[in-house]
Formats: structure tokens, C-alpha cells, sequence
């Protein structure tokens, strides 16, 4: 049993030192077996057969990890719509946000990716999946949870850089390396369908639990099976499964993931005024919320730390210079939702109160709360000449961040959405938008041919799935959606000639919501631009992306706009 590790005295080791880079050459391969505590001269010596060795070689990949874990944020954020760069952003974020990458920007650099799937192949191709003790394979778990990580790394690399040579062999020679270099590379579509049929084998496989680590739960460094598989076969168009997949980790009986009912709210209900604010959502790592993450150091001496903070809030570091800010594109979407509060009137039926939108205290009260909750600026005063900006930006989600979250509960949610829409079950995918997925909620607002088709899909346990502890995605910033009028599933004007044309009608509308839900859901962390990306290549139109980012700053870049339309422009270039 490992208890109270530290991960800074365990990610010191790394399983292979050399570095995959794309200039075609093969950089630091000397001391390929080098561990921390001897020097390993054949490959066939530096086998896996102890549990500390299980340990250290999965954290040793977790390190790996760590170096692309703000990259990660900053390539999927910077490149949407939903926020700017300010005059404080590097040199190099600037040519992120706009399209100019090159091969010498500090956001591409190709090779830790692919230090991350050599760590992992050889973890794979060395572990002892022999020994098994009370009829349970020893290594089972940490094998699924390095195999997930490779998909993870993969997934990312293929909305980066469009296509990438597919590696599933340790590289240990500069000649192996070079081979790989030379091999086709494959498009995001491939490779995911490769990894999908690489993990289904592992869906029941219970990941490795190294209980408290510094203070961190090591049950949440690992990503769950189901939920990678859910993302591959979102991304390979293979929805029904995606819809499964998803389902089948929301709704495991013996560790259900309900939406909870945390939201952002303000009225006063003694005098029916909107004019309070209080919040209870959460987005740390050690957050109920918080599915897995990328754990990083407090201290640079043991690892990485993550600059998150100091990029999105006024830091003392910054000297108050907050490097990125929410976008007008972000505040209007925020806008552009309406905010309702229901209540019992005295003859007991039920009436609904939106918000103004005018002479509010805040702009970002306006709409949906959830910016509102995040982002805050006020101004100090500060001496004429102080090199300190009078600006004090926080944004809520990266304000007392160690650790880089990689998935959370409510955007699991809505990925589920946007599978069983495009599966062809418009109803069900609204019904997670607005009053959340549970059996009453869905016997009252999905029809029974919807509920017939959908099957297990949209089954969910009576006892453990209630109006309790389940509720809309968009309540979490819009009030009490479930009783909103205007808030409602897309109809077609007249009676389309069949049901099946009423569906087609509606899964393109329901998906633009969900769209826009994962947009005010899950600003600033690292979803957006591939979000837009995912449906872009869905629909074959490239405008979908193009338009969007292009207003980012609230007026048309039709510069912008013309680049993007050209889909080569959409990726990093490779070293």
C-alpha cells in the first residue's frame, strides 16, 4: 500500500530519456535506460515486474505529462473565440492567437508529445502481465490507465497537427526513430478508430488507486476508460457508441456522476428584485466536479508548475498583467441567454421572472451567470508611474490552480449531448440542457418513440439519478431553466412529411446549443477551438470555425475569416 507520496520525489524518473522530434533527427538519445537509480545497459534488464516499478514508471509518465499540460489549455483557448490575448501575452501567444505559428514557437514542439507515447509504449511492451495474485492480474490497472494516456496524447497530437505518424513500438535507436519518422501519417479519423479498438478491451478495468499524494487523490490522475473511448468515437463520427460509452460511465451504479445542482444565482425572493450574486461552482482539481487531472508541482525543484494562474489572473508575478482576457465574442454568447427564476404564486400555480438586461451593476450580469461567477476586474489606484497595472483581472477557474484539469463532469454532460444528438435523439440531447437526464424528467419530455429508439442510452437508475441531484447543464448559469419559455427544442415552422425530417430538422439547431452551452459552461479550459473544429469537420464546412473566431473581437476579421476558411491553416505546422 502507497500512502502520502510526494509526486515531486516520484516523477524524477523518466523510462526513456530520448526525445522524438520532427526536424528528422533524433535529440538526447544517450542513456535511453537511464533510471534513477542505476544505469541500465540492455533493454531486456530494465523489465517491469515490481509494484514500485509500476509506480514510478507511471508517474515517470505523468511527469512526461506535466510539460504539455498548459499547452494544452493555451492551444485549445487562445485559437477559439472565447478569449483575447492582451499586450502582455508573450511573443509567442500572440502568434498562437493568431494563426502564425512557426516551427520555432515555443507552443509547438512536437517531440514532448511523443516523449509522453514512448514513455507509454514502453511501459506497455515491458510490463509482466503474468503475475496475478488473488486471481487478479497485478499490473491490469496501471496497464489500461497508460493505454488511455497514449490514446489521451494521440487524440491530442491529431487536433494539433491534423495527421501524425502512428508509433505503437518503443523507439530505442536513432535508426527506429528515423523509420517512424518516414511512416504516413494518419489523420484524426484513424487514429482514433485504432485507439478505440485498442481500449475497449479495458472498459471494466479498474484503474490503479495510489491513495494521498501530497494532497491530492491519485484516483483522478487517470482518465476513465469509457470516457476517452467517448471522446474517440465522438471525434471518429461513430455516435452511437460515443452515446454509450458516456452514458455507461455517467450512470455505473456502483460510481454514478450526477450533475449536481450547483449553479450561479442572484434574486432576492422576499422582494421578487435580481440583485445578489452568489455561486457555488467549483473547478479545482479537488473538486467534486473534477473527473481526472494532470497533477504539477507546488515547487519547480521536484517538476513542472502550471503558469496558468499567471496567465489568466493579476498575479504579484504579472505585475497585474493578466496575459488573456475574455473575449466580446464570450460576452456576447453570455448575453445573448436569458435568466429566469420560477415561483409558487399564491394560488399555487407556477410563474416564471427573467432578469433585465438593462442598468445592471455589472455587465456581466447580463444573460448567463457562469461568466459573471468566473471572471471578475476591478480597478485600483496605483501611482502615476507605478509599473503595476490598476487592473486586477481574476478569473475563478485558474485562481488557485495546481493542478490542470482535464475533465470535468458537466462537460462530460454535454459531449453525451452532443453524441446522442448526432446519434439521431434531438429530445434526449435538449433534455441534458435543460432539466438533466432522469427517469421522470425523462418519461415527461422525451416522446415514447425517442425513449423506444434510445434504449439504454438514456436509462438511467431510478434511486440513484433524481431531480435532487440532477439538473440542466444550462442551470448552472441561466436560473431555473427546466420552467424557461424561450429556452425550448427546436420546431420546424409547418409539419415536415415525416419524423425522420423533423429530426434532421433539429439535430443541426440542438447542436448549435449545445455548442454554445459548452462555450459558456466551459470557457478558458482548452475546449473551445476544437469544439468548433470537431463540428466544422462533422458538417464539411469550414465557415462553421472560420466565422466564428474571425468575431471573436466582436466585429467580423474578415483577414481572419479568409485564413481559416483554408483548412491547412487550421493546424500547427510540424518542426
Amino acid at each position: 500500500m502507497i500512502t502520502k507520496i510526494k509526486k515531486g520525489h516520484l516523477i524524477t524518473l523518466s523510462l526513456i530519456i530520448c526525445q522524438l522530434s520532427f526536424s528528422g533527427v533524433l535529440t538526447s538519445c544517450s542513456d535511453l535506460m537511464d533510471t534513477d537509480s542505476e544505469l541500465k545497459e540492455y533493454e531486456e534488464d530494465n523489465t517491469l515486474q515490481q509494484a514500485t516499478d509500476s509506480v514510478y514508471s507511471v508517474m515517470g509518465i505523468i511527469h512526461k505529462m506535466q510539460v504539455v499540460a498548459d499547452r494544452t489549455v493555451l492551444l485549445g483557448e487562445l485559437r477559439g473565440d472565447l478569449t483575447a490575448v492582451t499586450t502582455a501575452a508573450t511573443k509567442d501567444m500572440k502568434a498562437v492567437a493568431n494563426f502564425e505559428v512557426n516551427t520555432q514557437n515555443a507552443y509547438n514542439r512536437i517531440s514532448d508529445y511523443y516523449a509522453i507515447i514512448n514513455n507509454c509504449n514502453y511501459f506497455l511492451a515491458h510490463i509482466n502481465l503474468n503475475i496475478v495474485k488473488n486471481n487478479r492480474n497485478v499490473f491490469e490497472g496501471e496497464y489500461a490507465a497508460v493505454k488511455a494516456f497514449r490514446a489521451w496524447t494521440y487524440l491530442q497530437l491529431a487536433q494539433i497537427y491534423g495527421s501524425v505518424p502512428l508509433v505503437t513500438d518503443p523507439l530505442l535507436t536513432e535508426e527506429a526513430a528515423q523509420n517512424a519518422l518516414k511512416q504516413t501519417p494518419e489523420n484524426i479519423t484513424a487514429i482514433c478508430n485504432y485507439f478505440i479498438s485498442d481500449l475497449k478491451p479495458y472498459v471494466d478495468v479498474k484503474l490503479p488507486n495510489y491513495q494521498t499524494m501530497d494532497t491530492d487523490d491519485s484516483r483522478k490522475f487517470f482518465i476513465p476508460v469509457r470516457v476517452i473511448l467517448g471522446d474517440l468515437c465522438l471525434w471518429a463520427g461513430r455516435y452511437n457508441e460515443a452515446a454509450q460509452y458516456y452514458h455507461d460511465y455517467l450512470s455505473l451504479r456502483t460510481a454514478p456522476v450526477r450533475t449536481g445542482t450547483a449553479s450561479a444565482r442572484w434574486y432576492d425572493a422576499a422582494t421578487k428584485e435580481f440583485r445578489m450574486l452568489s455561486y457555488s461552482l467549483s473547478y479545482s482539481s479537488g473538486s467534486d466536479e473534477c473527473i481526472c487531472f494532470i497533477p504539477m508541482e507546488y515547487q519547480e525543484f521536484y517538476g513542472v508548475r502550471t503558469e496558468l494562474n499567471d496567465i489568466f489572473n493579476s498575479t504579484i508575478l504579472n505585475m497585474r498583467y493578466a496575459k488573456v482576457e475574455p473575449s466580446k465574442r464570450l460576452r456576447e454568447l453570455s448575453a445573448a441567454s436569458n435568466y429566469c427564476v420560477s415561483y409558487t404564486k399564491v394560488d399555487q400555480s407556477i410563474d416564471t421572472i427573467y432578469a433585465p438586461k438593462v442598468n445592471l451593476d455589472r455587465s456581466e450580469y447580463v444573460g448567463d451567470l457562469r461568466l459573471a461567477a468566473n471572471y471578475h476586474l476591478t480597478e485600483t489606484s496605483e501611482p502615476r508611474f507605478s509599473r503595476i497595472s490598476s487592473k486586477f483581472q481574476s478569473i475563478l477557474k485558474y485562481s488557485t490552480l495546481d493542478d490542470v484539469v482535464l475533465y470535468r463532469t458537466n462537460m462530460v454532460y454535454l459531449r453525451y449531448a452532443e453524441a446522442l444528438n448526432r446519434a439521431g435523439y434531438p429530445q434526449s440531447a435538449f433534455a441534458v440542457l435543460k432539466y438533466g437526464l432522469y427517469p421522470d424528467m425523462v418519461a415527461q419530455h422525451v416522446d415514447s418513440l425517442e425513449r423506444k429508439a434510445a434504449g439504454t442510452l438514456i436509462d438511467f437508475d431510478v434511486d440513484l439519478f433524481t431531480v435532487e441531484n440532477t439538473q440542466g447543464v444550462h442551470a448552472r448559469g441561466s436560473g431555473d431553466a427546466q420552467c424557461d419559455t424561450l429556452y425550448v427544442l427546436p420546431q420546424p415552422a409547418t409539419a415536415l412529411g415525416s419524423r425522420q425530417d423533423t429530426i434532421d430538422y433539429q439535430v443541426p439547431l440542438v447542436e448549435d446549443m449545445i455548442i454554445n452551452e459548452m462555450a459558456l459552461e466551459g470557457a478558458f479550459e482548452g475546449n473551445r477551438y476544437y469544439d468548433l473544429m470537431r463540428v466544422a469537420l462533422r458538417r464539411g464546412d469550414n465557415a462553421y470555425l472560420a466565422d466564428a473566431v474571425a468575431r471573436r473581437g466582436g466585429t467580423l476579421d474578415a483577414a481572419l475569416q479568409s485564413k481559416l476558411m483554408n483548412r491547412d491553416n487550421w493546424y500547427l505546422p510540424k518542426p
